[in-house]
Order: structure tokens, then C-alpha cells, then sequence
């Protein structure tokens, strides 16, 4: 793997040193380290460890510069060959995310800081995965920031146990007693609440030094002038000496008799403080963010109140006149670090996030409508699953057929749509943008028109599988020509797939109601007077309400349900929708047999158990076609203006009439010519399919 780091700065501090570690594992392993940032103390180490390092102002928010890093930046990728871009803040994110998407590369963030809510900081939230050190991390970027749980990976900081050495608390009677604080000099850090606490431990013993070890040049001046005017005023001119960050973090830490952690801000997690437990230095610290789930209050630290330096002067003494309760917290809290936080298990979760990122696929499939397209997909669906595996898969599909997927195992999600009222306008946005938090690696373009092609391109899916066609196709990235020929559902959708590398979609369909629809039909028919082992044949009444001209007629349809009433003392089951109930009214009082009114009265998946319940179907070129074939149910259908080869998927005992005449297919929802391709279908020809169906299927 070739890994790429994007720092602001490599001077000392908890994020420079995770990008160093993290780069010498990844040396150590084989692999490539890159590291970009605006230079810093740190770049000799990673030119001692072999990693390299490009020095770009990339910490810059001028946005000349920020472009011109940009267009270096992807210069850097394409000469290192990286693999992942790993931004480790928000100006190198913003940076990184579009040098990363412009040369196909995949990103990742890792969060470091509970930033405030605003246009910049939502970047740490488009990472492929974003990182984080602990779950109170994670449940931030989730709730401030809307990253899906499942893009986050907890990668808790690594301590090095040989270099932080334990030594156990020792008796500090007449000697000097040393408490320090290890960090940047930032105001959120809390250096002057920790001064007054000192100042308040002085007054009880004397025998007091106080460390304070920073980067003094990288901090702001006006604060550094306030710390030492502070320093002044509470008379600790000889008590207080700053230590340049140049000197060894593990050897002052030890040093240490108490360390104190004063953030006043949410503190993500707190790298010194997990040093200091390893060292067996115990620790104060204010109870803020993620410091919680490192200090186990009196088992392995002590807590006290952010902004209050009487109560943090309280723990400190209460440390410095209870030797044992040093020496327990001391040995807990060294015994808690190896067991969670060692550098060893921090890089070998870090490798395994880098595997994840770039072996693991986020898919979305678009087919909205209509309920028989969606089944037809299927199929497609199995496919995109056995090709990848360990894939997540999302469906988008009109909200009205979103449970036609429902316990479909080659999907991890659905997501609903509706361009009648919900996406429409500025709601189609909101839609994109829905999709695009979902940081898709793929799309599949099944629906084939203008919205899909905009909705794959506003949610930024780098790979845009689909069709070329005069749809907008041109939002479409990787893409096909269909050949004139007329192709099965199948394969039609085999020749996007191929673009994948998919070379074989088995024409199959499936669906999966669950036990509770089963129960439902089965009920639904002894309801309605249903004989023991009385033969059922299922009649869809409207194949279409736009197009007229794919529809029989309903009194063919009448005397074919008369005739297997009167002939077979076969019962009909009228299936449809709400808006077929005057073809059901009509046909209830034109017919002398006794149907099964089912119209209107099925969820879908309680219509996909009602046709598996029924010894055959009547239908023309709809949905209840497929969900026969989908059920095992035998199907007779009827076809005139649409091109069967286009729209069936057999099913193991199915009927097709086709009249085809000079005029068709034609695909048009009005006939000139008294839709003779329908008409010339005799109701003893349909009469005689629906007996052969019932006849070799089911019995």
C-alpha cells in the first residue's frame, strides 16, 4: 500500500506523532509512507524512517494557496502512486478530498477534535472512513456532522510500552514534588487554570516545580505573554520552567510525579495522558469529551471540573499526601493502557482500516419504478453481490415498491424516493445530498433517464455505471452502447454489468415474502370460501393505466373466469391496485362465477404471497408476470404492443401469446387499428394455456 498523510504542521503534538508512528509501521511493513504537510521538527524523523516528506502549505486557508497545494498535491499522488489520501485535518481534508476525487484515489479522515459546526469542518466527515479515537468521537462526527456509523472506524491512540516505561510512584517526603502538563500552548489546553491550581498547591507545599513543555514558537504570542504575565502575578517565577518540545517527551513525562490534563474544551481523547499512565505518572485531568473513557474516575486517574482550578488543586494533593492511592492508580492505570491503548494494536487497527478502505465497495443501484422493473433487477442484484461480496449494496426505488426488496439477501439497504411530492424541486436536492453522505464508491444506472443520470452525478459517485443514451448521459462515466437488437430484461442489464467485469447474470427471478404475508393469503382464501384443494387461478385485471393498448379486455377476461368456473370448478382471483376497482366493479357484474375480490386489499409482499398460493396467473406484459415467475407460479401472458423477448424472464411453466402484427411491436398507448395484435387472441386460447399451466405446474 502506498499511503499518503496531510498534516498542517510536523511539530510537536499528538496528531504529528500518530502521522510519524503511523508512517514507521507502515515502512516497518513494506509499504509506502508519504507524508504532506508544512514542515516541522518532525521531518527529520520520517526521513530517518524512511518515509518521505513534500513540504506544501497546505495548513493554509488563503485559497490561492490552498489551490495551488491543491494542483501540487495531485501531482504528489499521481508520482508516488498513492492508493489513500489520510487527512488528519480540516484545511489539508478540504485540500486532499479534491486532489483525492480528481485522481480516482480513495480518502479518509481521521477526526482529532470536536470541531465547531461549520462548512469547513463537515470535510472530516467525507472520508471513505472516518477515524476516530473513541466512541464519544464517533457519537460526535454521527451527531454534529450526520457520518453514518458505519463509515466510522474507533481507532483508540497508541503509547509505546517499551519507550513509556512503568515505574511505580515512590515516597516524595522532603523531596521536590514535580506536576506538569505535556501539550500545545492553545487556550482550549487550559495553561492558566493550571497556574492558579499550582498556585494553590504551592501555598501547601512549598517544595513545588511546576513543567510546562510546548512548542512556545508555533503558539499564538499574545498567549504566551499572557501565560508568563500569569506566571508573574501568582509570584511562581522560580516554581515554573518551560521546556522546549525538542526534548524527549517519554524522559520528562517521567520525570513527573503528577501529570495534568486542564482542557477547558471538549478534548477528543489526550495523548499524554495515556503516556503518563504507561510511565506510571498518575493524572489529573478535567472530565471533558473523550478523556472520560481514558480516565476511569479514582481507578485509574482522577477527574475534576474543566475551568475550576480550586477543585483541580484538590486532586493534586490529594495524590501528593496519599502515596497508596498514587501507587493504585498508578498500577491500574498502566495495566488499563497495555490492555487498550498500545501503540502495537493502535497500527495494527490502522492497517486494518487502510484494507478496509480500499478493498471494501459502497454500491448504489438506481431503479425507481415500476414494481416490475424493480423485480427484474433481481437478478442484477445477485450478480453485483457474488462480484462483491463484502460489498455494501443500496437499492434506490420509489417509495410505493420499496418493500418488494424487503428481506432480499443480495442488498444491505433501501432508499426511497418520490418525485410526485417529497423530491420534487428543491426536494430533489435534498435528495442528492442524501446520497452523496453516503459517499458511494458506485452506481449502477438501471432506470436510464435524466433524473437517474443527475442523481448519480450530484451525489459525487467517482464510478457512474450506465447506458448511452440522450438522457444527459454525459454525467455518466463509465458507460455503454446498446445494440439494436432487441435483449431480454437480463440481458440488458448484463451489457452495464460487463463494464464491471460481471460476465454471467443468471436469469432467474426471486422474491421473498415473509412468513406473516404467507400466513395472510393463506387466511385471505379460506376467508373467501376457498375449498380444500380447489384450483386458483389469479387474474391481473389492468396490465397498465397508461397504456390502454396492453390491456385484453375485460370481458374476454370474464369469459375465460366463466369458463374455468363452469368447465374446471376452478375459482379467479382478482389482483390489482386501488385504482382498478371500477374494472373490478364491472367485472363482478358482467361474470356468473364467484371470484376472490383480492384488489386493493394486498400490501406487496401480501401480493407476492397470494399469486405463490395460486395454481396460475392470467396476465399481460406487468408486474404480476414476474412475481409468478419470481413464486414458481405458471403465468399465461398476453401480449400486443410491447415486444415479449424485452420483457419476460420465463419462469419454468409460462405461456406467452403473441399475435405480432406488421404494426408492431409499437409501444404506444393508443391504437389506430382496434388493437388487433390483442383482439386476435381467442378466450379458448387463453382458456387452453391457463389448463396446460395448472396441468404441468402445479399438479
Amino acid at each position: 500500500m502506498n499511503i499518503l498523510q496531510l498534516v498542517p504542521k510536523l511539530n510537536v503534538g499528538g496528531v504529528e506523532k500518530g502521522t510519524v508512528e503511523v508512517a514507521r509501521y507502515l515502512v516497518l511493513n513494506g509499504h509506502k509512507a508519504v507524508v504532506v504537510s508544512g514542515g516541522g521538527s518532525f521531518e527529520k524523523k520520517l526521513a530517518a524512517i524512511g518515509a518521505r516528506h513534500y513540504a506544501l502549505p497546505v495548513g493554509k486557508k488563503n485559497p490561492f494557496i490552498m489551490m495551488y497545494s491543491y494542483f501540487k498535491l495531485k501531482q504528489i499522488i499521481l508520482k508516488e502512486n498513492i492508493n489513500i489520501v489520510h487527512a488528519r485535518s480540516r484545511i489539508p481534508a478540504l485540500i486532499g478530498y479534491f486532489a483525492a476525487r480528481k485522481t480516482g484515489k480513495v480518502f479518509i479522515t481521521t477526526a482529532h477534535g470536536q470541531y465547531k459546526k461549520h462548512l469547513i469542518s463537515k470535510v472530516m466527515g467525507w472520508g471513505k472512513i472516518v477515524v476516530t479515537a473513541n466512541e464519544t468521537m464517533a457519537r460526535y462526527m454521527k451527531d454534529n456532522f450526520n457520518v453514518p456509523l458505519r463509515k466510522i472506524s474507533i481507532v483508540p491512540r497508541g503509547v509505546d510500552l517499551e519507550k513509556f516505561s512503568f515505574k511505580l510512584p515512590a515516597q516524595k517526603v522532603g523531596k521536590t514534588l514535580r506536576i506538569g502538563m505535556i501539550c500545545r500552548f492553545t487556550p482550549l489546553k487550559g495553561h492558566l487554570d493550571f497556574l492558579k491550581a499550582a498556585s494553590y498547591v504551592l501555598r501547601k507545599i512549598p517544595n513545588l516545580e511546576v513543567i510546562m513543555m510546548g512548542d512556545k514558537s508555533s503558539a499564538k504570542e499574545e498567549y504566551i505573554k499572557k501565560i508568563e504575565l500569569s506566571v508573574k502575578r501568582l509570584m511562581m517565577g522560580g516554581v515554573v520552567k518551560f521546556i522546549d518540545s525538542s526534548q524527549s517527551v517519554s524522559e520528562v513525562m517521567k520525570s513527573l510525579d503528577i501529570l495534568v490534563s486542564a482542557n477547558r474544551e471538549q478534548e477528543a481523547f489526550g495523548r499524554s495522558i495515556i503516556e503518563a499512565q504507561a510511565c506510571g505518572v498518575p493524572v489529573v485531568a478535567t472530565k471533558v469529551g473523550g478523556v472520560i473513557e481514558t480516565v476511569l474516575n479514582e481507578q485509574t486517574g482522577l477527574l475534576c471540573e474543566a475551568g475550576n482550578p480550586t477543585d483541580m488543586a484538590d486532586k493534586i494533593l490529594q495524590y501528593a499526601r496519599d502515596l497508596k492511592l498514587m501507587q493504585t492508580v498508578a498500577l491500574a492505570a498502566r495495566q488499563y493502557v497495555e490492555d487498550n491503548y498500545s501503540l502495537r494494536k493502535a497500527m495494527d487497527l490502522t492497517m486494518q482500516v487502510y484494507t478496509k478502505a480500499l478493498n471494501a465497495k459502497s454500491i448504489l443501484v438506481l431503479k425507481m419504478s415500476a414494481l416490475g422493473d424493480v423485480i427484474l433487477v433481481v437478478p442484477s442484484l445477485r450478480a453485483i453481490r457474488e462480484r462483491y461480496p463484502g460489498a455494501l449494496i443500496k437499492v434506490l426505488v420509489d417509495a410505493r415498491f420499496r418493500d418488494c426488496l424487503a428481506n432480499c439477501p443480495y442488498v444491505d439497504g433501501v432508499i426511497s424516493c418520490d418525485f410526485q411530492t417529497r423530491d420534487k424541486g428543491t426536494g430533489f436536492l435534498r435528495l442528492a445530498a442524501k446520497l452523496r453522505s453516503e459517499d458511494f464508491d458506485m452506481s449502477i444506472d438501471f432506470q436510464n433517464n435524466t433524473k437517474s443520470h443527475m442523481l448519480s452525478f450530484l451525489a459525487a459517485i467517482p464510478e457512474r455505471y450506465g447506458y448511452d443514451n440522450r438522457k444527459m448521459s454525459f454525467l455518466i462515466n463509465r458507460k455503454i452502447s446498446l445494440p439494436k437488437k432487441p435483449l431480454s430484461p437480463i440481458e440488458h442489464q448484463a451489457c452495464v454489468l460487463g463494464l464491471m467485469g460481471i460476465t454471467r447474470v443468471e436469469p432467474v427471478l426471486k422474491l421473498w415474502p415473509g412468513k406473516d404475508d404467507v400466513a395472510w393469503a393463506q387466511k385471505f382464501l379460506k376467508d373467501n370460501w376457498l375449498k380444500e384443494r380447489q384450483k386458483i387461478v389469479g387474474f391481473a385485471l389492468s396490465s397498465s393505466s397508461r397504456w390502454e393498448t396492453k390491456n385484453w379486455g375485460l370481458s374476454a377476461m370474464v369469459e375465460v373466469a366463466d369458463m374455468l368456473a363452469k368447465n374446471e370448478n376452478i375459482r379467479v382471483v382478482l389482483l390489482g391496485q386501488d385504482s382498478d376497482n371500477n374494472l373490478k366493479e364491472l367485472f363482478l357484474k358482467k361474470t356468473r362465477a364467484k371470484p376472490i375480490d383480492a384488489v386493493g386489499k394486498t400490501s406487496i409482499l401480501q401480493l407476492f404471497a397470494l399469486i405463490g398460493e395460486c395454481d396460475a396467473v392470467l396476465t399481460g406484459d406487468s408486474a404480476p408476470m414476474h412475481i409468478a415467475t419470481s413464486m414458481g407460479t405458471p403465468f399465461t401472458a398476453i401480449f400486443g404492443p410491447t415486444d415479449p423477448i424485452r420483457h419476460v424472464v420465463p419462469g419454468e411453466f409460462c405461456k406467452i401469446l403473441y399475435k405480432k402484427q406488421t404494426c408492431a411491436p409499437c409501444y404506444k398507448g393508443v391504437c389506430k387499428r382496434n388493437k388487433k395484435c390483442m383482439t386476435s387472441i381467442k378466450t379458448s386460447e387463453v382458456f387452453s394455456a391457463l389448463m396446460e399451466n395448472i396441468r404441468d405446474g402445479k399438479e
